[in-house]
């Protein structure tokens, strides 16, 4: 992949804040070469220095402009035309820096413990209207050679690092993301370390022979890099079953499987599915006694049916080393299965999360909805789903009625009638995307239970299939008001479109009420 933003010059530069156009965006600069700061800078022979240096540089990029291609093109603010030879100034600026014409500079870049040892010929100004860090070593320098010590993946990395200074663009795969992320935050390039945070966003779902997300969540940490950090948490949430069946499972921190755990919108296909991965994760790593009843507790054993329980007792080594940790959680999870939830609600809280299901895609929960060419008009499905995972109901069953509308518009925004007897459409063009979903019948079973509707929506990302979002709502869409906001399913490129159809799945999860008395 590439990352590209403006090639950066002082004239360039100085153009664009004159309002003369240019492609890319530019990074900015507290301070330029010139500035008043400069000016009265005690040292006036750097300054003579960097003067004759960009007088080089302009000179060689003049040549280049004389050569190259003419673009002009009619401004649109009435204020004249514009010429570019932005193309050829990016090619020159990259000539120079493989040449290393002009250059004032040599940076040694040493690797601790390795005998390996890059030298790159730079320009001074380059590197100063580019970095502030390099700004301030470049003044500081006693000598024509600068020497850096980087660990070996960001050295390795690092003539394409200052060929993005020069050139504004920079190709990359996944492995190198993280040192040359490194680089951008060490050197205070704000341009690429925020385009690199948006590369790794945009490339989460690609296949890498032995995983990458959870490295990335890693890094983000010690970064202190949220927005990243936060990207890779929810990724993994969202496509748990796919990340649990990856070598990089069983090779995440503690920190990480913690959040995990801890986590009620986990996408899954069972809470076993969970607890096996979460054994092979101990097993593996052998961790300290807290660490694996911490990570054992936060376990929803109650989501298990009382037939997956018992094998875990019988089988599971970890549950056999562990298990007077979790006995307490055991034994509340098989009476939750042998009583009525509205009986248990009366002694114990139920609204704990041993008792509150994750996003699980097995059958008893919900069904997968795909809706061929959405846009054409509303659809409607039906599905059932068990009462509750209390295996006192487990023969009881639910039938839900789903209805899809793809222009749907609040009452609100309909235009009104005024003649009598004139009936307003349900449907009217420019509306949004929604979805209802009510039970078929009702029940006195449902006492004592919310049911929460969940609605996950897939889309293509390098060629998987992955969750995009998860909307809860109790019984419309509309209750979130953005759902499938940034969808826009009439373009058939769109990535929430796989062979023109969108792909759901609705989960339905009963949330039992708390009926303890409070005595006094």
């Amino acid at each position: 992949m590439e990352i590209t933003s403006a090639c950066f010059h002082p004239a360039i530069d100085g153009c664009r804040r004159s309002g003369c156009g240019g492609g890319g965006e530019s990074v900015p600069h507290s301070e330029t070469w010139w500035s008043t700061e400069r000016q009265q800078d005690p040292h006036p022979a750097d300054d003579m220095k960097l003067w004759i240096l960009f007088v080089a540089v302009w000179l060689q990029l003049e040549a280049a402009v004389a050569a190259g291609p003419l673009k002009v093109d009619g401004s649109q603010d009435g204020g004249g035309d514009t010429i570019s030879h932005s193309l050829i100034l990016v090619q020159r600026l990259e000539a120079l820096l493989a040449q290393g014409n002009g250059s004032d500079v040599s940076l040694r870049v040493e690797t601790p413990n390795a005998d390996e040892v890059k030298v790159i010929q730079v320009h001074s100004l380059v590197l100063s209207l580019q970095s502030s860090v390099f700004e301030e070593m470049l003044l500081n320098r006693n000598s024509s050679v600068m020497v850096l010590r980087e660990n070996s993946d960001c050295a390795a990395v690092f003539d394409r690092f200052i060929r993005y200074l020069y050139c504004g663009e920079i190709s990359l795969r996944l492995d190198q993301a993280i040192p040359l992320h490194k680089l951008a935050t060490k050197y205070q390039v704000l341009g690429l370390q925020q385009g690199i945070t948006q590369y790794m966003t945009q490339n989460l779902a690609r296949d890498s022979p032995s995983g990458h997300v959870a490295g990335w969540y890693e890094y983000a940490m010690q970064a202190g890099d949220m927005t990243l950090r936060e990207s890779c948490l929810q990724f993994m949430a969202w496509n748990l079953s796919s990340v649990l069946q990856s070598g990089e499972w069983v090779g995440i921190s503690s920190q990480l499987l913690m959040s995990l755990l801890q986590r009620s919108d986990l996408i899954l296909q069972s809470e076993a599915e969970l607890f096996a991965a979460l054994e092979a994760w101990i097993l593996q790593n052998e961790p300290d006694g807290l660490t694996a009843e911490n990570a054992l507790r936060a376990v929803r054993y109650a989501m298990m049916t009382p037939r997956e329980l018992f094998r875990l007792q019988t089988q599971s080594s970890v549950l056999a080393r562990y298990q007077e940790s979790v006995r307490d959680l055991l034994y509340m999870s098989y009476q939750f299965h042998s009583a009525s939830p509205l009986q248990m609600a009366k002694y114990f809280d139920v609204n704990c999360s041993l008792f509150m299901p994750r996003n699980y895609l097995s059958p008893m929960w919900g069904s997968p909805w795909i809706i061929n060419n959405p846009t054409r008009d509303d659809r409607s499905t039906s599905f059932q789903t068990q009462l509750g995972p209390s295996s006192h109901d487990a023969s009881k069953r639910v039938t839900w009625n789903a209805l899809f509308s793809p222009r749907w518009l609040p009452l609100s925004m309909r235009p009104m009638y005024t003649e009598t007897g004139a009936m307003q459409p349900t449907r009217v063009e420019g509306g949004r995307p929604r979805i209802i979903i009510t039970p078929a019948t009702t029940s006195a079973d449902f006492a004592g239970v919310n049911f929460q509707k969940t609605v996950l929506v897939m889309a293509q990302q390098q060629g998987k299939v992955v969750v995009k979002h998860i909307y809860n709502f109790h019984q419309s869409t509309e209750e979130n008001g953005d759902f499938l906001a940034d969808a826009d399913l009439y373009r058939r490129t769109s990535e929430y479109l796989l062979d023109s159809s969108l792909l759901l799945h609705v989960v339905v999860k009963p949330l039992y009420q708390t009926l303890i008395s409070t005595k006094n």
